[in-house]
């Protein structure tokens, strides 16, 4: 293997004792590399989570904002794959070569348009957090959703620098039998789902189990925990439904309300922020039959969260109970924001709902417009309902106890994580791999960001997805959706995004759309729509 490694930057010792819960009476010992857990939830909406405002019951993740630190402005990438694919290289998804989906488990040239960075799967011009990790002597594992290429092992998360393997390599499966082609795999071989079987469950089983396996090892590990949960199909146990069962009786609109009111009350959200525009009907204009499947879809939406944040709940436990949990930094964010697909009041057929059954049986607009709250749009979108997602950041060893809690309120975004997870292991990162150039990190260190309060960007940073494009530059947003016009926003005043500046502020966004076009320019986005004339054409 050809590997060229570029020098380091900065150094785990270099960070100031601010930002460390180090006792400063004590002899400096030398730092141990720190474990890294990396959590991810699937079509998860930005208030859906206990900490974030949400009535969903989350306490695990709601003590480790607690014990540690949450983003009020954190952004992925307003999709599945794209997103998976920026946060395992630090890249834009675009230069990674998921600029739009990936391949499809049926079609295996699908959304290969035949251009870098539109392949369809991971290009050889990245290495992943794995490889990275691998490289400066980490144990490396994942379980879960991989959904960066599917047909090729070649393509797979054991020959992208993973040890270890159990889950899915599509976008979607059923959580009771999960079957081929969205089937499980374990390393790089097929396995079948066990009797009373649930995938949140399922994977939590094996990130326990990898974990238990790294202690015969004496390097840190990285675990890579990728939930489906709570995209599609709406599928949990009983027992977790039954604690939801009639709570959202009292329609979308009075949820957005509480929930905005919480986000208030626990300085998520500005005090002047209102809501966006409802998307469902008036709630009492709804004919009570379909308010009752309404509160079902959403109350099994509910219960995957739920169980979800129970399975986090094993995770962590694990780790206190190893005596890990101080020096293991604990990442969570989603995927992108809450999922409208199926149609405003969800997609799938009732009779499918409390069953093993289903595939495209989702919440719907309505509610994913509650889960996004205040926002506006949702998933394949880059207003703010599209890309806003919750981090939680805790490591007890690397975040001062006075931290603890607290609320960053500067800015990040996906290529930031494999940035800042090589500062805090000191690992260097190559300039080649496997005989390919690497394409350098795009991202910055979000830790001074939590020790110091210093801004992670000073320059903008960017979005293309479907036509779907935006630019944040300190307080200033500028987004569209396609085929729309661009608009102008203050988001640092207005999350929300309900003023439109784009008229008062033309020379302020004439300078955006400039630095736009030259990003993708030098990033291998190809405008929309002559991506989509050029594949009608073929």
């Amino acid at each position: 293997m050809n590997i060229n490694l570029r020098p380091l930057t900065f150094a785990l010792a270099s960070l100031s004792l601010a930002g460390f819960s180090s006792c400063a009476n004590s002899e400096p010992k030398p730092a141990e590399k720190p474990n890294v857990v990396l959590i991810m939830a699937d079509d998860m909406g930005f208030s859906d989570i206990g900490c974030y405002g949400s009535e969903i019951h989350t306490p695990n993740l709601d003590k480790l904002a607690k014990t540690g630190v949450r983003f009020k402005q954190f952004y992925n990438a307003a999709r599945c794959c794209p997103t998976r694919a920026s946060l395992m290289t630090g890249l834009y998804p675009h230069q990674a070569g998921i600029g739009h989906m990936t391949n499809t488990p049926n079609n295996p040239t699908q959304h290969n348009y035949g251009h870098p960075g539109y392949l369809g799967y991971l290009n050889q011009e990245c290495v992943t957090i794995a490889e990275m990790l691998k490289l400066n002597g980490y144990q490396t594992m994942m379980t879960g959703k991989w959904h960066l290429g599917y047909h090729g092992k070649e393509k797979w998360p054991l020959q992208r620098g993973f040890d270890k393997f159990y889950g899915i390599h599509a976008g979607a499966a059923n959580y009771f039998i999960p079957e081929p082609p969205r089937g499980l795999t374990l390393g790089n071989d097929p396995v079948e789902p066990a009797e009373d079987y649930y995938i949140t469950d399922a994977f939590t089983d094996y990130a326990i189990q990898f974990m238990q396996e790294s202690e015969q090892e004496d390097e840190p590990f990285f675990l890579y925990l990728a939930y489906t949960s709570p995209h599609w199909p709406l599928h949990a146990l009983k027992t977790d439904i039954d604690k939801y069962r009639g709570k959202y009786l009292k329609g979308w609109s009075e949820i957005r309300k509480s929930r905005l009111g919480k986000m208030k009350e626990i300085g998520l959200i500005n005090t002047d922020v209102e809501l966006s525009k409802q998307a469902g009907p008036d709630w009492e204009s709804v004919p009570e039959e379909k308010r009752k499947e309404m509160d079902l879809r959403m109350a099994i939406y509910a219960a995957q969260i739920d169980r979800m944040d129970q399975n986090i709940g094993r995770v962590v436990g694990y780790l206190e109970k190893s005596g890990k949990l101080d020096n293991t930094i604990i990442l969570f964010l989603s995927d992108n924001g809450a999922c409208a697909e199926g149609g405003m009041l969800g997609g799938g057929k009732k009779a499918d709902l409390e069953s093993n059954r289903g595939f495209m049986l989702s919440y719907g607009e309505a509610w994913a417009n509650t889960s996004n709250t205040p926002f506006r749009y949702y998933k394949h979108w880059v207003h703010e309902g599209g890309i806003s997602t919750p981090l939680i950041v805790h490591w007890p060893n690397g975040i001062a106890k006075e931290k603890n809690g607290s609320w960053i309120d500067q800015y990040g975004f996906l290529p930031d994580i494999a940035y800042s997870i090589k500062e805090v292991t000191s690992s260097e990162y190559p300039t080649e791999y496997n005989g390919h150039s690497i394409i350098p990190l795009a991202g910055q260190n979000i830790f001074p960001a939590i020790s110091e309060g210093k801004p992670v960007h000073t320059a903008p940073i960017f979005w293309e997805h479907e036509g779907n494009c935006a630019v944040r530059d300190g307080d200033f947003k500028l987004v569209k959706r396609y085929p729309g016009d661009w608009e102008l926003y203050n988001v640092k005043k207005d999350r929300a995004e309900s003023m439109n500046l784009i008229e008062k502020m033309p020379e302020k966004a004439e300078l955006l759309i400039a630095k736009y076009n030259e990003w993708a320019a030098k990033s291998n986005v190809i405008d929309w729509k002559e991506l989509q004339e050029e594949i009608h054409k073929h």
